[in-house]
């Protein structure tokens, strides 16, 4: 089959979810419900946090950042795929599945980098409780911020460069519901295995960089509560840690079983199921983590429902 001329190449077409017609409109009513509570519950946290002087900590302010940046992250898919749901217009433009691509890679890898900057403002607070806020002032808190997102697209960039110029001559049908890496390179008609190579080690190394670094972080973390006198210091000092570790475990989980996976046709609606996972779930997940399991948060989000804004300010 002859390689498409780009000059003449229009789009894509997304299959999305497989055999769903007879529920269409239910999961459209479902992901619809799913993507405007996550929108809500992430800008309520960042609410809570920019309101309440309690929460004018680096522990908070990266939870803040992270809500910001799960908003951004379930936006990139979510649109195309509601309108994918309601109106079954599956097509998407050569520019916008790019942009989707980088913008969706782009942000998880930063989830990811936060995460592990995350780990080390926790192993910081514990191993280090006397110059933590001299360490982790608001200049080092908005530069490791800055550093997770300078990370997070810089990386991609290289993947994208290498995809983007991969020629694409099959039908142009993406087995998927947003456009990913690879059910895009499935396309291609050469032999692209220096492609795959290079992605797969960019990506690899992005997860497993920030993977290892928060395993680091963890051990200096048990190292230290362990030679805590007291078990209420140490309940103390892992009750900070936990919510941190549950996304940690959902998003790391789900990454390593798409990603860590063989690949085949046979894996194609694994792969949508555990995308899902950390595309639709795990962004709804992560406020109702910090929020339930922190008595501070809960305080702030109950001030906001009962108007108290200047008495949070205050406090």
């Amino acid at each position: 089959m002859e390689e498409m001329n780009r000059t003449q190449f229009n789009g894509f077409i997304l299959l999305g979810l497989s055999d769903i017609e007879d529920i269409r409109i239910l999961l459209f009513v479902f992901f619809l419900s799913m993507f405007l509570l996550t929108l809500t519950a992430n800008m309520l946290i960042i609410m809570a946090v920019q309101c309440h002087a309690r929460l004018h900590t680096p522990m908070y302010f990266y939870i803040k950042v992270l809500s910001f940046l799960e908003i951004w992250y379930t936006s990139s898919t979510a649109p195309k795929h509601l309108s994918l749901l309601l109106s079954k217009d599956n097509r998407i433009s050569y520019g916008w599945c790019f942009a989707q691509l980088y913008m969706f890679h782009s942000l998880g890898t930063t989830d990811c980098a936060l995460l592990a900057v995350m780990a080390f403002d926790r192993c910081m607070a514990i191993c280090n409780p006397l110059r933590y806020t001299t360490i982790m002032n608001d200049r080092m808190c908005r530069c490791l911020a800055t550093l997770s997102w300078a990370f997070g697209f810089l990386t991609i960039s290289i993947p994208l460069a290498m995809t983007i110029n991969v020629p694409l001559c099959r039908a142009h049908i993406i087995d998927h519901y947003f456009c990913d890496l690879a059910p895009l390179l499935a396309l291609a008609c050469t032999d692209i295995s220096f492609t795959i190579a290079i992605n797969s080690s960019v990506i690899g190394f992005a997860i497993m960089f920030n993977f290892i670094f928060i395993l680091i972080m963890y051990i200096n973390i048990i190292w230290a509560i362990m030679k805590l006198q007291t078990n209420a210091g140490r309940m103390k000092a892992f009750s900070t840690c936990s919510s941190h570790l549950i996304i940690v475990a959902i998003i790391y989980g789900s990454a390593f079983s798409v990603y860590g996976s063989p690949k085949g046709p046979q894996t194609a609606n694994y792969e949508k199921l555990f995308s899902l996972v950390y595309t639709v779930f795990t962004p709804f997940l992560n406020p109702i983590i910090f929020s339930l399991r922190n008595n501070e948060m809960k305080i702030a989000l109950s001030g906001i429902f009962q108007g108290k804004w200047h008495i949070l300010m205050l406090k």
